[in-house]
């Protein structure tokens, strides 16, 4: 489907829970109000959705959340959507705390690639971000990932007003030497409509945005700088959808109502 300004929607974005393991500055408030767990989208539902969508022009799904590998057994949903006719590619953006003991399983299951979040190679300065993250384990995850076959493996660094141009090269030579790609994103404000294009990749150009969110508890969200959704229980799976995408703005401007945690960021 195209939305009104000619884009041709093809890439649904799902945060399979709002949940995280770490509670990184820019993204979560230390104080959160979760979803309540009877409202979380099963497996099946989720399913279901992606499988009404197919002809409507949906190929390319990314699993988000918070963070998806807390949601558990998610390479069975991986598994499951990957068996629909008409997807061609299956992604995964993660802190990459619990990947080291999942990749196998994912790729297994039908997982195409993955993004995995490092915004600093110092330690005590992850650990800090992320309220409390191990840095040692996502470097353990990138190895999973890469031995699992999940390439092109891709970095995603959030720059904020405290990261140094040190960290930022450091990290470019670590994607260098490990053979990944990196994508730079500057921190953005969801309330004050602040946002800029991805260096290393496509979020941001609001000229050629060709995704839809879903939110954990079904609603779909026609932008990340949007306060209107549609929920599949008021106007069901492609209706909701449908409106979604009539609604899509054509360039972002504020959102008060969600955080990044609650809708994939």
């Amino acid at each position: 489907m195209f939305d009104s300004y000619n884009r041709e929607i093809t890439y649904l974005r799902i945060s399979v829970t709002d949940r995280c393991n770490l509670a990184c500055m820019y993204c979560m408030p230390e104080q959160v109000k979760s979803v309540e767990r009877r409202s979380i989208l099963e497996f099946e539902e989720i399913t279901e959705i992606v499988r009404d969508l197919v002809p409507l022009g949906i190929s390319k799904i990314r699993l988000t959340g918070g963070e998806p590998l807390v949601r558990k057994g998610l390479d069975e949903l991986v598994g499951m959507i990957s068996g629909i006719d008409g997807i061609r590619e299956i992604t995964m953006t993660t802190n990459g705390q619990l990947l080291a003991g999942m990749a196998e399983r994912l790729v297994s299951a039908g997982l195409d690639r993955v993004n995995i979040s490092l915004d600093t190679l110092d330690r005590e300065r992850y650990r800090e971000i992320t309220r409390g993250g191990d840095i040692r384990r996502v470097f353990k995850g990138i190895e999973a990932a890469i031995m699992a076959g999940l390439n092109p493996v891709k970095l995603n660094c959030v720059i904020t007003p405290d990261t140094t141009p040190g960290e930022i090269e450091e990290l470019k030579e670590f994607n260098r030497l490990q053979d990944l790609e990196i994508r730079f994103i500057r921190q953005m404000n969801l309330v004050a409509g602040k946002f800029w294009k991805v260096e290393g990749g496509e979020g941001g150009h609001c000229r050629i945005c060709n995704r839809i969110r879903l939110t954990a508890d079904g609603r779909f969200v026609p932008c990340l700088f949007s306060e209107k959704d549609y929920h599949i229980k008021e106007y069901g799976i492609q209706g909701a959808f449908t409106r979604a995408i009539q609604n899509k703005p054509e360039r972002g401007s504020v959102n008060s109502r969600n955080t990044f945690y609650s809708i994939g960021g």
